[in-house]
């Protein structure tokens, strides 16, 4: 269940909506899922791009035009094209990529040892209605992950996916039982080493006949959790080796009971995903009210990140074959090898910000100028005045992973910044 986290699946973010992840943040079931949520309205369309424009991508033999997910004429549409452009990459189908050697040495563990009774899902269209992404997997209507803030929305009924968990549903209705679920997932985030708006999440989920548990003689709750949780510590022995393992009891919204599983792993605790018991509202929903089904979600750029040694997120995104040189199919945890370190470039700006500012949207507006020229953006000082306004500093880490900045370029960047903020976001610069 996708619906877990680093950027960013349902159970977890780390590496948002099983388990996730796009990177290190811990992305779980009740700290993705808050029960307070905030609208923020979306931020407005920017006419200076930096990106080429692509017009179409193609998913599983299905083509998407541009003019199907950026739509200038519609107030809900938060896409910018830097997120379109991301649509037809799928790193997961790259047997070559990181995450794509991930992908395929998970799926081997299962074919290894389940004689091929999971079936694999990995070019699924990234574009699903707001039933999928949300009500489907029982994220409430009021919650946090369904503000314009957090989501891309392409219009009012349909986003891009936040999680692998959006297709749940509707497998389980077409007659799948036992199924892995790999994707691209969305969310608009902070900007850190660890954290990017696209990332990939896999998400595994098993359903069981009362045939199953009457002739172990167990309840159906608990030889599902025990079935679940064999089969997770072996795909941690598969991908770390003979590693210490504990499990540590959460909460997740679609899963009762609900764990997560962690490693030691260099001299530290590493959660490796989320996992639980089905609750039987989703099992009802999709003619399976007597069964009983466990799901599991991870995030493959954490993962990978560990495994491999790989620094910064945006690594995954370059073409330098200085790093794509450096992997080879089926070569799972070979040590990414730094190439020259370029230096960082900072600026910091300051403004007084508005009610409806929020990190996100800025976050958003300095990708949109920078791409992945921008490594990170802190907030480094922030107070509030006798009149009641309240100012941010931020700092901008700007750092090429392929060359050295110039700074014409880098103060031609920062310009724009500043232009576009106090135009798109209702602020004062300082």
């Amino acid at each position: 269940m996708t619906i877990f986290s680093v950027q960013s699946t349902i159970f977890s973010r780390a590496s948002v909506v099983l388990l996730s992840s796009n990177g290190f943040k811990r992305f779980s079931f009740a700290s993705s899922f808050s029960s307070s949520a905030v609208y923020s309205p979306p931020l407005p369309k920017m006419k200076k791009r930096r990106y080429p424009i692509v017009s179409a991508v193609d998913i599983g033999g299905v083509t998407i035009s541009r003019n199907d997910v950026v739509r200038d004429d519609d107030p809900t549409n938060n896409v910018p094209d830097s997120i379109f452009s991301k649509l037809g990459m799928q790193l997961h189908r790259r047997d070559k990529h990181p995450i794509g050697i991930l992908k395929n040495a998970i799926y081997n563990y299962f074919d290894s040892n389940y004689s091929k009774k999971f079936e694999k899902f990995d070019d699924l269209s990234p574009i699903v209605t707001t039933k999928q992404n949300f009500d489907d997997v029982l994220v409430p209507a009021d919650h946090v992950s369904r503000s314009l803030n957090d989501t891309y929305y392409v219009d009012s009924q349909t986003v891009l996916r936040c999680h692998t968990s959006a297709h749940q549903a509707e497998l389980l209705r077409k007659g799948h039982t036992r199924f892995l679920v790999t994707g691209d997932v969305y969310r608009r985030d902070s900007i850190d080493s660890t954290h990017y708006p696209v990332f990939h999440q896999m998400e595994g989920f098993c359903v069981f006949s009362p045939e199953d548990w009457n002739e172990s003689g167990k309840d159906s709750t608990l030889y599902a959790a025990e079935d679940l949780k064999k089969c997770l510590e072996g795909l941690a022995r598969h991908l770390f080796g003979s590693v210490e393992m504990r499990w540590v009891d959460t909460y997740f919204p679609f899963t009762n009971p609900s764990f997560e599983l962690e490693i030691y792993f260099k001299e530290d605790w590493l959660e490796v995903l989320g996992c639980g018991v089905t609750e039987q509202v989703i099992l009802k929903q999709s003619g399976l009210e007597n069964n009983v089904a466990w799901a599991f979600g991870l995030g493959l750029e954490r993962l990978a990140m560990v495994l491999f040694d790989i620094p910064d997120i945006r690594f995954f995104w370059t073409s330098d074959e200085r790093f794509t040189s450096q992997f080879g199919k089926g070569e799972l945890g070979v040590k990414f090898k730094p190439y020259s370190k370029y230096p960082p470039c900072y600026k910091d700006i300051s403004f007084w910000i508005s009610d409806s500012f929020t990190e996100n949207n800025f976050c958003e507006v300095v990708r949109g100028i920078a791409g992945d020229l921008v490594e990170e953006l802190k907030l480094i000082d922030q107070f509030t005045n006798k009149k009641g306004m309240t100012s941010h500093c931020y700092r901008i880490v700007f750092r090429s992973m392929e060359r050295s900045l110039t700074d014409e370029e880098v103060n031609d960047l920062q310009s724009k910044v500043r232009d576009e903020v106090q135009k798109k976001l209702n602020v004062e610069l300082r």
